[in-house]
């Protein structure tokens, strides 16, 4: 394949959005769009110590609460991890990669939900600079009825823990955000599953082929 035609997409949302499922369908697009599968990742986590930072964040330490602050270096020190070591060179070899989440989590978790959007803008400019995923599909969906569907899987960890204001918030970050940028995609996760399927398929399509 030539190297130029690789491309970073990266698959967004809150819990019980659907991530899982969505991934595995942008994967076969891809994998029919590039003639090879994806190199996949995943954030938090993606290498042997981004995974470590991944366990710091998503649990919970009663005696030594991690502080927001620590919360968001800890999420970009995986980031850089991953992307040094992982996304820019499976890019470089001509290779697509396909992401469970990026910085547009840490923007609306991070920057939205915890109000922290300076800090994380000024992190955001030193670890990445101008690397930015070609193209994200948002999956969009209330916070009530994502977290109900995320607690049929099982016991919610650290994150899906917060309150149902700060995915409010985290929400109308990635909409906003959404807006201002044409590479985002949003797509209504509220639908029947199959409906979901057919406008991501519609959305890679459009901005792929």
């Amino acid at each position: 394949m030539n190297q130029t035609a690789a491309k970073f997409v990266v698959i967004e949302g809150l819990e019980g959005a659907g991530k899982t499922s969505a991934i595995a369908l942008v994967k076969d697009v891809i994998t029919q769009i590039a003639g090879q599968e994806p190199v996949c990742t995943r954030e938090p986590g993606g290498t042997p110590l981004a995974e470590k930072m991944r366990e710091l964040v998503k649990e919970a330490h009663p005696n030594d609460p991690l502080c927001d602050e620590a919360e968001c270096l800890l999420l970009y020190a995986a980031r850089a991890q991953l992307i040094a070591n992982v996304i820019r060179p499976a890019l470089a070899q001509g290779q697509w990669v396909l992401g469970d989440r990026h910085n547009l989590s840490s923007l609306a978790y991070q920057g939205g939900g915890r109000g922290l959007m300076p800090l994380v803008k000024a992190i955001s400019d030193v670890t990445l600079g101008d690397f930015r995923p070609d193209l994200t599909l948002y999956l969009d969906i209330d916070p009530e009825l994502g977290l109900a569907r995320a607690a049929k899987r099982g016991a919610l960890d650290r994150i899906e823990q917060q309150a149902i204001a700060f995915f409010q918030r985290a929400r109308a970050t990635y909409l906003e955000l959404a807006a201002a940028d044409p590479s985002i995609i949003v797509i209504d996760a509220s639908q029947e599953i199959a409906s979901v399927h057919k406008d991501i398929r519609r959305a890679l399509e459009q901005h792929l082929c």
